[in-house]
C-alpha cells in the first residue's frame, strides 16, 4: 500500500497546484448524459480540470479536460483507502452515486476547496415517480430528464449551468444497431434484420451494425469496436435506430436523429439528447412495419 501511495505522490507532483479533479465512473450512456454538466464545470474552472474515470468514455469528451486518467491504475487507490493521504487537490468534483456519504467524506479530506457532488440520477430513476430523495442537493423531482437533473444541482455551488447545443445532422441514411442482450423485453435482433431488408427494398441508404456478441448473416454489416471510430462514423449523420443503450446516447450527442425502443426505463428521464423519438414497448406500436413507416417519413430526399 505504501508503494501505491508513493506512486500517487509522484503523480500529484507533476500536476499544477490549481488543478481540479473530476471523477465520473459511469458508463457510455451516463457519460453522454453528463456532457452538459462537465461543459459547465470546465467553463467555470477555466479548463483546469483533470478527468478520472474510464478513459474509453472520458476520451470521447477530451475537449473539456486538461488531462484524463484511467481509474484502473493502481496510483489512484489512495482515493478509496481509509488511510490518511498526504495528497491533496485544489478541488474535487464527483458525478456519481454515494448513498452513504462515506466517499464524499473521504474526498473532502483531500480537497482544499469545498467538494462538489453532483448526483448522477435520483434514486427514483428506475421506478415510478416519487418525491426527490432528501439527501440530494437538486431542487427537482425525478420527472426531469437526467441532463436537467444534474444541471439543476450546480446552482448550490454558484456554478452557471450551460446546456450543450447539439446541432442536428442530416437524416440522409439509416443506421440500425441491434444488440445481443439477455433481457427478453428488448426489441429482438431479428426485428432489426427484417427492418434492414425492408428498407433496402425501398432503396434507402441503410446500414446495420454487428454489435459485440451478435452474429449477423448480412455481408454488408458494419463492425466498429472503437468508440472514437464510431463517433467519427456518426459525423456523416443519419437516423439511428436501437434499443435504449449507451450507443443511442452517443448517437444523440453526436447530432444523429435517434429512434429508441424503451422497455424498462422511463424515457422522460433517460431518452437520448438531441433530436429523438422514443417508443415504449408497453404502449406504442413497436413492430417492423410501424418503424419502417416512421423512418421513411423522416428521411430527407436525396440531393
Amino acid at each position: 500500500m505504501e508503494y501505491h501511495f508513493s506512486m500517487a505522490n509522484m503523480l500529484i507532483s507533476m500536476i499544477p497546484e490549481e488543478t481540479v479533479l473530476l471523477m465520473h465512473l459511469g458508463g457510455l450512456g451516463d457519460m453522454c448524459l453528463s456532457e452538459s454538466t462537465i461543459l459547465s464545470l470546465s467553463q467555470h474552472f477555466g479548463g483546469k480540470i483533470h478527468g478520472l474515470g474510464y478513459t474509453r468514455f472520458l476520451g470521447l469528451f477530451r475537449e473539456y479536460f486538461a488531462a484524463i486518467h484511467a481509474i484502473e491504475s493502481a496510483k489512484w487507490l489512495y482515493l478509496f483507502s481509509n488511510h490518511p493521504s498526504e495528497v491533496t487537490w485544489k478541488g474535487i468534483i464527483f458525478i456519481g452515486k454515494d448513498r452513504s456519504g462515506e466517499m464524499r467524506k473521504r474526498w473532502q479530506s483531500i480537497s482544499r476547496d469545498q467538494l462538489i457532488f453532483i448526483e448522477m440520477y435520483p434514486d427514483e430513476a428506475f421506478s415510478g415517480p416519487h418525491p426527490p430523495a432528501p439527501h440530494t442537493r437538486a431542487r427537482v423531482g425525478p420527472a426531469l430528464h437526467i441532463e436537467d437533473y444534474q444541471l439543476a444541482q450546480l446552482e448550490a455551488y454558484h456554478i452557471g449551468a450551460i446546456k450543450k447545443i447539439i446541432t442536428p445532422r442530416p437524416r440522409n441514411r439509416v443506421l440500425l444497431y441491434p444488440e445481443a442482450g439477455f433481457a427478453k423485453s428488448k426489441w429482438h435482433p431479428d426485428n432489426f434484420v427484417q427492418l434492414y431488408h425492408r428498407l433496402k427494398k425501398r432503396n434507402l441508404n441503410t446500414n446495420i451494425f454487428e454489435s459485440f456478441g451478435l452474429k449477423l448473416d448480412i455481408p454488408e454489416k458494419l463492425t466498429i469496436e472503437d468508440l472514437s471510430d464510431m463517433k467519427k462514423c456518426f459525423e456523416d449523420g443519419g437516423i439511428f435506430v436501437s434499443n435504449d443503450s449507451g450507443m443511442a446516447h452517443l448517437a444523440g450527442s453526436c447530432g444523429l436523429t435517434t429512434i429508441t425502443v424503451f422497455a424498462d426505463f422511463d424515457p422522460v428521464l433517460w431518452r437520448p439528447r438531441g433530436d429523438n423519438f422514443v417508443l415504449r414497448q408497453s404502449s406504442d406500436r413497436v413492430n417492423v412495419p410501424a418503424i419502417e413507416d416512421l423512418i421513411t417519413g423522416m428521411m430527407e430526399p436525396k440531393t
